[in-house]
């Protein structure tokens, strides 16, 4: 059957409707106010109550996403955002990296090394970091990341590295946390995997925040995500805002990208196990640092800065190369440790990295670079062989020439020149080298041809005399350009060889030109501009087509040499006739036009304006203001015509700018007034926020146009600067093990956080782990940039301040742990894992907490039982033995208060002198010789001074998960198989308890009268033996009376058995008529239940239409 066709719906064009959409359309957004008008109780107030509310909850709303507004330090030039893949093994980290890498700069990465850093924008970078399953990497890069990309197995759902990561970004100053779902690809069917988005989405955001974002990554194209999927991702990261972190604004810290090796490899070979001095290069981040600081390296220990110095940025912001545009060819990809990095200027090196790590470029040709630094990397002859066999060609197409040849012109030995001296009158031998005898010769030839003055013409004949005539021969010889000249004079020289014969007539006509002239032309003469631009345009000769000779004594118009150099020569470019020329110098005069504030004719006016008409009380003359007066301004304009046709027209511009003038006025009025009476919609928040905004305008401000070398030694390296962190006496461990899949971060330590002592802090065991924390038990804690392991106590604050000592920690809630440990600032959170070697089972993260308190006075107590016996009784004093053991203990705990254990209270009073250690005290009652007396003490715990920092950058590659420190208590019995021996006052032992015998109890008689007959004692005598003729005496049975006796007993037994079993069965028919009984009453209820629901429903329907007659006005009875 063929399903019919809808009809579609067409629209209106004409009628009411179409007229109505019409009007709105033209209208736009004031048909909503026109309703308002129109229909103003549609929209007024229904319920004030319910409009407080709204209001009251628009406002909560508002306030709750306020956050203390901080000052922004974030540098024009930002470091890389740091971002951190983490997830649990095989979930697609090293994918999502290479699929971003590839969507940034369209290069792929065989090998995810260390830190890669890429141009996602204009103003942006990214540092992406893979966090591996280590504890240590993931404390690590929980304090340094920006943004982490939390990858979920969905086809698992959670583990338990997700929680344990994101309990440490807690800790450590939450960044930013996007959930990234992958191998959704392994469901098939689709309601399935819907509920699982669901689950693990709202799952999500429990432990992060409502709404937390959460990308799902399909399914897998060639071994890579889908190319919309991660190009979205990547949109959002480019766009996320992040807020500043307390400890990271407060410290600078460096995430190393490259790492060098300094150290004299002489040391090396001589002690292979030396320290070293090496070089870390990264983005600085954070704060400014100062050069000679104290750093935290994690894993390593504290080391001293040698050497702090900047480097030109490898990996730079599009806007900084001055581009306009992002092209694919501008993104760069910056990745030392996985071998891309280009060409890397350092302080006293050049780095090349080879592009082994991209894929692509092993089916690309060779290229001439790559050919030459492989050819470098592998030769095997020294430099000097090579640079003795090589030859050089300066220009193309002229002749390769040998090192021998440029030595023989650069190193040839000295001529012999004997000359005559008259001051000395004797012959002197002059060491001649043929450059010396050369530039001689071409000074002589250079003063013949210029041939100035004729005191030099007659030097030049004195030497000529003296000289053999070398001149002629050398002009007549043809000359062969040489490859290496030594100096701008002989290249000049080669090239003007050439033309030197033609232009030698045209000298000496000139030499007699200027002999003739006069003086008065010599200083007047003018030469024409033309004439100098072909002189110009002769002399810049040109050098192998490639250099142009620089001849600057001739470009200049004025030397200070010259004949005449106090002659002026006019610059002929400035025509002074044109319109234009004249206009540019004119407000360099009176008469020209100044700034408002300086020009004389707006001044006075201004005056005028000010004062109006005023009378010269000195001489009596009446001044009249000049705006009032119109017709005078028009009628002064005298005989010139030009000036009468220019005069209304400066007029009306006088006017216009005088009116802009009051409107300007009256606008800054008008503000003045705004900010200082009206507010308008302003909190103390908004204030706040502009106070911290204008600070950090200032903060910019300040050395925004110095240099940076001038500027690091004021304020330090800012962050965003790549750095070079040279620090000496590195253990050699970290080199020859170092790996770089793990972080390194270089931290910067406060004034004082390089020094150890006792901190406070408030812990809490984590909830999610198996077992309560031991006092005296090492503990590993991550504070600050530090990882190390040290001996925690625990304790409590009691009511009265006292520190008491815990066993164990409470299992939900906090207590008190004071550690041995580097100075940290208060409100700095840590948090305690019992191990970082290998993967448990459970939850790794043992406790977290905060540092309360650097004191180091505080003391910690415990609870001390003293225990003695009495040994002597007077009433309510006696002598007690066995707590003390000197009498000067004694008299310290004289008034102090003790107690036994059956409650009576009692005090120490004093020392007795034998025996030793006894003391006198006093009861409240009598003490008995059994009665055991405890003294109950406090007594102060010293803190164990254990600070053993982590080193796990130092095991080898591969064991690097595999530190471990001081062992436990409970672990070292168990790997040394020691079993706890039981106290033996602690077993169970059967109780024997010896029978006491008191004493009677003596009443005084008076006490007896008093008491009342039932208390007082009974004189009861013991009664005696009964006389033996009141005894009764026994009755022996005849044989017929112990027959009767027989047959009576057994006749009762009968009837009591009738008895009991006529009572059994009238007990169960009883109880047969109490279950049937039962039975009718439920039966009874339940009908009378169905009867009450139908009445009720009865009267309920009946009330109900009696309401709605009520209100229809007329009753339905009727």
């Amino acid at each position: 059957m063929e399903k019919k066709e809808q009809k579609r719906h067409q629209h209106k064009h004409s009628g009411p409707k179409a007229q109505k959409k019409n009007r709105k359309k033209e209208q736009g957004t004031e048909q909503e106010q026109d309703e308002r008008k129109r229909n103003p109780r549609a929209f007024s107030v229904q319920s004030a109550v319910r409009m407080a509310k709204t209001f009251h909850r628009a406002q909560d709303i508002k306030t709750k996403k306020h956050h203390i507004p901080l000052v922004d330090r974030t540098p024009l030039e930002p470091p890389p955002v740091v971002v951190v893949v983490m997830g649990p093994p095989k979930v697609g980290k090293s994918t999502l990296i290479r699929c971003l890498i590839k969507n940034y700069t369209r290069q792929k990465l065989s090998d995810i090394c260390g830190p890669v850093t890429i141009v996602s924008g204009k103003k942006r970078r990214l540092t992406l970091i893979e966090c591996n399953n280590d504890i240590n990497s993931m404390i690590d890069l929980a304090k340094v990341a920006d943004l982490v990309l939390m990858l979920i197995d969905a086809s698992f759902g959670f583990e338990m590295e997700t929680f344990e990561f994101l309990n440490i970004c807690q800790v450590h100053g939450f960044p930013r946390v996007m959930g990234v779902l992958t191998h959704l690809d392994t469901f098939k069917n689709n309601k399935t995997l819907s509920k699982t988005k669901k689950r693990l989405k709202h799952r999500f955001w429990t432990e992060v925040y409502q709404g937390a974002k959460l990308f799902y990554l399909s399914g897998m194209v060639y071994g890579e995500y889908q190319t919309q999927e991660v190009k979205n991702l990547g949109r959002f990261i480019s766009v996320m805002k992040f807020r500043p972190l307390v400890w990271r604004t407060s410290h600078p810290y460096v995430v190393a990208d490259r790492m060098q090796d300094l150290t004299d490899p002489e040391a090396i070979r001589l002690n292979p196990k030396c320290d070293r001095t090496v070089s870390l290069y990264g983005y600085l981040r954070g704060t400014f640092l100062k050069n000679k600081c104290q750093v935290h390296i994690p894993g390593v220990g504290d080391f001293s800065v040698s050497d702090v110095s900047f480097l030109p940025d490898p990996c730079p912001l599009p806007e900084v190369i001055k581009k306009r545009a992002l092209n694919v060819k501008e993104r760069l990809l910056y990745a030392p440790l996985a071998g891309v990095g280009g060409l890397v200027y350092d302080k006293d090196a050049v780095y090349i990295d080879m592009p082994s790590g991209h894929k692509c470029l092993f089916q690309e040709e060779v290229r001439p670079t790559t050919e030459l630094v492989q050819s470098l990397i592998g030769t095997q002859a020294t430099l000097d062989a090579k640079m003795a066999a090589s030859k050089v060609s300066l220009f193309t197409g002229t002749a390769a020439l040998t090192p021998e040849e440029v030595q023989e012109n650069e190193k040839q030995n000295p001529m012999e020149s004997r000359e005559w001296d008259e001051n000395a009158q004797r012959e002197r031998r002059r060491a001649v080298f043929s450059d010396e005898a050369e530039e001689e010769e071409e000074e002589e030839e250079d003063e013949d041809e210029e041939g100035l003055t004729t005191l030099k013409k007659v030097d030049e004949k004195a030497d000529e005399t003296a000289a053999p005539p070398v001149k002629k021969q050398k002009i007549k010889e043809p000359m062969e350009m040489p490859a290496f000249a030594d100096s701008d004079d002989e290249l000049e020289k080669s090239e003007g060889e050439e033309s030197e014969e033609e232009e030698e007539g045209s000298a000496l006509i000139y030499i007699k030109q200027i002999n003739l002239w006069a003086i008065m032309n010599l200083l007047y003469v003018c030469l024409s501009v033309a004439e100098e631009e072909e002189e110009d345009s002769n002399d810049e000769e040109e050098l192998g087509g490639l250099f142009k000779v620089s001849r600057p004594e001739r470009s200049k118009k004025v030397r200070a040499d010259a004949m005449d150099c106090s002659r002026f020569q006019p610059d002929s470019s400035h025509d002074w006739d044109q319109e234009e020329m004249l206009a540019s110098i004119r407000d360099c005069f009176v008469t020209g036009k100044w700034e408002e504030d300086k020009d004389a004719a707006t001044l006075l006016k201004e005056n005028d304006e000010l004062y109006g008409d005023f009378e010269d009380l000195q001489t009596g003359e009446v001044h009249k203001a000049k705006t009032g007066n119109k017709d005078k301004a028009e009628g002064d304009g005298g005989d010139d015509d030009d000036e009468e046709e220019e005069a209304p027209q400066v007029k009306l511009d006088d006017d216009e700018v005088q009116k802009n003038k009051r409107l300007e006025k009256k606008r800054r009025l008008k503000e003045r007034f705004d900010a200082q009476y009206d507010d308008g919609d302003a909190t103390y928040f908004d204030d706040l926020k502009e106070e911290m905004q204008k600070q950090a305008e200032l903060n910019r401000q300040e050395f925004e146009d110095v240099d940076d070398e001038v500027r690091v030694q004021y304020e330090g390296f800012r962050p965003g600067m790549y750095v070079r962190v040279e620090i000496p006496a590195l253990p050699c461990e970290f080199v020859t093990n170092f790996d770089p899949h793990y972080p390194i971060v270089l931290g910067g330590l406060g004034p004082s956080e390089g020094n150890v002592g006792y901190l406070q802090m408030r812990l809490k065991k984590h909830r999610w782990h198996s077992r309560i924390l031991k006092t005296r038990d090492p503990l590993i804690l991550s504070l600050g940039w530090r990882r190390f392991q040290t001996i925690p106590l625990y304790y409590i604050e009691d009511h009265n301040g006292r520190h008491r000592l815990l066993k164990y920690t409470p299992e939900h809630m906090h207590c008190g742990a004071t550690i041995w440990g580097p100075i940290t600032p208060q409100g700095t959170g840590f948090l305690a894992v019992q191990t970082v070697g290998g993967i448990k089972a459970n939850f790794r993260i043992a406790a977290t907490g905060v540092v309360l308190d650097l004191d180091k006075s505080v003391t910690i107590v415990k609870k001390l039982k003293l225990i003695g016996y009495p040994y002597k009784i007077f009433k309510n004093t006696c002598f007690i033995q066995g707590m003390f053991n000197t009498v000067l203990e004694v008299a310290k705990f004289e008034g102090a208060s003790i107690r036994t254990v059956s409650g009576i209270k009692g005090q120490i009073k004093k020392a007795l002198r034998t025996p030793l250690g006894a003391f006198r005290a006093t009861f409240e009652d009598r003490l008995l010789m059994s009665d055991i007396v405890f003294l109950r003490s406090w007594y102060p715990v010293l803190v164990p001074q254990l600070y053993n920092p982590v080193t796990s950058l130092l095991m080898p590659v591969g064991q690097k998960d595999t530190w471990a420190g001081m062992r436990t208590l409970g672990h070292l019995k168990h790997d040394l198989g020691i079993r706890n021996k039981p106290n033996q006052d602690s077993l169970y032992k059967p109780v024997v308890r010896q029978v006491r015998h008191f004493n009677t109890l003596h009443i005084p008689k008076e006490l007896q009268k008093a008491l009342p007959f039932k208390n007082k004692p009974k004189q009861m005598q013991a009664k005696g033996k009964t006389p033996r003729d009141l005894q009764r005496p026994a009755v022996v049975r005849e044989p017929h009376e112990k027959k009767v006796a027989a047959l009576l007993d057994a006749l009762s037994s009968v009837y009591a058995y009738k008895n009991k079993k006529a009572k059994a069965e009238q007990h169960a028919k009883h109880k047969e008529f109490l279950k049937q009984k039962e039975k009718q009453d439920a039966e009874r209820q339940k009908r009378l239940k169905e009867e009450r629901k139908k009445t009720y429903r009865a009267m309920g329907q009946k009330e109900k239409k009696k309401l709605k007659s009520s209100l229809k006005g007329a009753s339905k009875d009727n």
